[in-house]
């Protein structure tokens, strides 16, 4: 079974492979198909987008499709930037930027206050149609200040206190157990095991 990753983010890529890494399949990226569509991520929901993003792609690729898209919502803003993450210093804005417009919108707001949480939400497309999804939730609270060079995105804000620690100062292997992406991955896998389960026992 080939499937592909609805993705042209490295840092991303590299995530999903090493998620879904060990099973019977070949994965193939979106490198493979430099004129596949870009797909505008115009919905208000992270399902919403992740769904568009692999139904497109399946569409194009004729072979089943992975993407996901993950939101943070901080309490202290009213859940933003939710869905609008990536994009939340703008269209072009940097991780950097992004980052720092959080930061600045939080300042002076205690500890206490700064309840956060990654939302992802992985989607599957396969070219007939159907569809399959699941979601990863990681509670944590936004630092005052950007610490670590490990991950990417909102990662050296996102401060995790039962670790002591930002996403982006833990080691791959503990953030690829722990993480919202390897939540929503591993209930993915889950299901696309078991797909590949009840294919195998129909053409037995």
């Amino acid at each position: 079974m080939q499937i592909v990753l609805a993705t042209r983010n490295q840092h991303k890529k590299q995530e999903l492979v090493a998620l879904l890494g060990g099973m019977d399949i070949t994965i193939r990226t979106l490198d493979e198909f430099p004129d596949a569509p870009d797909v505008v991520e115009d919905g208000e929901t992270c399902e919403a987008n992740a769904m568009k993003k692999a139904v497109e792609i399946a569409r194009y690729t004729g072979l089943p499709a992975v993407a996901d898209d993950t939101g943070l919502e901080v309490d202290a803003l009213g859940g933003r930037p939710g869905a609008f993450a990536a994009r939340y210093a703008g269209e072009q804005a940097s991780y950097e930027d992004n980052c720092r417009k959080l930061l600045n919108e939080l300042q002076g707001v205690p500890t206490e206050k700064r309840g956060a949480r990654f939302v992802t939400v992985a989607a599957i497309a396969f070219p007939a149609g159907q569809t399959l999804s699941a979601k990863g939730i990681l509670e944590g609270v936004i630092a005052e200040e950007a610490v670590g060079s490990r991950g990417f995105g909102y990662d050296p804000v996102f401060f995790l206190p039962e670790y002591r620690q930002t996403l982006a100062q833990l080691s791959p292997d503990v953030k690829n157990r722990i993480s919202h992406r390897a939540r929503a991955f591993t209930q993915a896998r889950t299901l696309l095991e078991q797909m590949m389960a009840e294919r195998n026992s129909v053409g037995a």
